[in-house]
C-alpha cells in the first residue's frame, strides 16, 4: 500500500522503489510534463465542488498527481484562462495527466504483487 501512496504522490516514484529505474523515469518526466503543459496552456486546477459532478470529477482526476498539484496551487498557478484559445486543451493535459498517474500506480501495485514481470 506504500507502493501506491508513493507513486500517487509523486508520478514515478513508485517504480523507483520498486527498482524499475528506466519506467520511473519516463513515467516521472511525461507526466510531469503533462502536467506542466496544461498549466501553460491556461488549464484551470479546479475545487471540489459536489454541486457540479463534472468539477468535481476534474479535481478528482487532477489530483492523481498529488505533489505537482499541490505545489501549482501553491504557485498559484492554473487559474484558467477561459479566453484563451488553449483552454480546453490546457484542462484535458491536466485532467489526463493525473488519470495516467493513476493508471501507473496500479501498474507499480501489480508488480509489487508480483502479478506482472518485472
Amino acid at each position: 500500500m506504500a507502493v501506491a501512496i508513493v507513486g500517487w504522490l509523486v508520478p514515478g516514484a513508485a517504480h523507483l522503489w520498486l527498482g524499475q529505474v528506466r519506467k520511473a523515469v519516463i513515467f516521472f518526466v511525461v507526466l510531469s510534463a503533462m502536467f506542466a503543459v496544461g498549466l501553460a496552456f491556461g488549464g484551470r486546477l479546479f475545487p471540489f465542488q459536489i454541486s457540479d459532478p463534472l468539477v468535481f470529477l476534474a479535481a478528482a482526476a487532477e489530483w492523481g498527481q498529488a505533489v505537482p498539484r499541490v505545489i501549482a496551487a501553491i504557485a498559484d498557478a492554473g487559474r484558467g484562462d477561459v479566453v484563451a484559445a488553449t483552454y480546453e486543451y490546457g484542462n484535458t493535459f491536466l485532467i489526463v495527466g493525473g488519470m495516467l498517474n493513476m493508471l501507473v500506480v496500479l501498474d507499480a501495485l501489480d508488480v509489487a504483487r508480483g502479478v506482472t514481470r518485472r
